[in-house]
């Protein structure tokens, strides 16, 4: 497993999903939508992070993402690490919108830098041993706190962080049961992680 060739969000309407994402954060996103109803309450362990060029961007896309429907978990502000919002989609995914920039360059354009898969994990240390056993190179760390993975060709970069500290961040309570509701399509065969997290080998098609 080299790389991250796409997310799969379990959703109830993909039609309805892929109005909502492309009116939020434009069509050209590496998302694809599997019709699901299986249960999930509370945190589901993850978030799908978006890293823009400067600030206005990161407003642009939280601005679009509410019209579109989305709940404003934690509003756009500034921090020592940068300026970011967080919201929740229709679907229930979480979703951070950030920037390291501190002033606007220019104006802002909506592009997306780079699509962020954080996992909320037990063990990191453990994780990222799992998985470099599998193919991937860690390409940032923090010790047990944090880990990222080198995308390679991907269009997904995978971190991880500790749950508790993942959810403190998004604004969200740590617990929660049941699915996840997301996949993980790679460049290799299907396993399961020791978070819980299923991957499976991408396919060409759009959705599935």
């Amino acid at each position: 497993m080299e790389n991250i060739a796409s997310v799969t969000l379990d959703v109830a309407d993909i039609e309805a999903a892929e109005r909502f994402y492309s009116a939020a954060f434009g069509a050209d996103t590496p998302l694809r939508f599997r019709a699901s109803q299986e249960p999930s309450t509370g945190f589901r362990g993850f978030t799908l992070a978006l890293t823009v060029p400067q600030p206005a961007d990161v407003d642009l896309l939280v601005d679009r993402a509410v019209a579109a429907g989305a709940t404003v978990l934690k509003p756009v502000t500034k921090s020592m690490w940068g300026y970011a919002g967080v919201v929740r989609a229709p679907d229930g995914a979480i979703w951070k919108i950030a920037t390291s920039a501190r002033k606007n360059a220019g104006r802002a354009t909506g592009r997306i830098d780079a699509f962020v898969l954080l996992i909320g994990v037990a063990d990191v240390a453990a994780s990222k041993r799992f998985y470099t056993e599998h193919g991937l190179t860690v390409s940032k760390g923090f010790g047990r706190v944090y880990a990222e993975f080198d995308p390679r060709t991907g269009p997904v970069t995978l971190a991880l962080y500790r749950r508790r500290a993942l959810a403190k961040d998004l604004g969200v309570a740590p617990e929660g049961t049941g699915s996840s509701r997301l996949t993980v399509g790679g460049s290799g065969a299907g396993f399961t992680d020791p978070d819980g997290f299923a991957w499976e080998a991408a396919s060409p098609a759009l959705n599935a």
